[in-house]
């Protein structure tokens, strides 16, 4: 096989990659933006109520001996709320950016 065969072989297959990509992005791009818009309505301080009062929730629960695997489930909450304020203050941040490169 000659060289100039290899690199067109590869260049098809490049485009039939990025064209999968492309399709896969136009499906997924409308849960997308409206899972950004609607997380956008939350202001950033709300997931860090929610972590703070989880994380006191779960210190209220341990006093009871009973109650003490609730607790931790309700302790682990606080890494989930505070993960979805970072993911927020993202959309925040890159939503002006995508506007103006469409």
């Amino acid at each position: 096989m000659a060289q100039a065969d290899i690199f067109d072989s590869v260049r098809e297959a490049k485009d039939r990659i990025k064209d999968k990509i492309d399709d896969f992005a136009k499906e997924g791009g409308e849960f997308t933006k409206r899972l950004d818009q609607e997380s956008s309505r939350i202001p950033s301080i709300g997931f860090l109520g929610l972590a703070v009062g989880s994380m006191v929730l779960s210190a209220a629960l341990q006093g009871s001996e009973e109650r003490k695997p609730f607790a931790n489930f309700v302790g682990l909450w606080a890494p989930t709320f505070l993960l979805f304020g970072i993911y927020n203050k993202i959309v925040k941040l890159e939503a002006p950016k995508r506007r103006m490169r469409f």
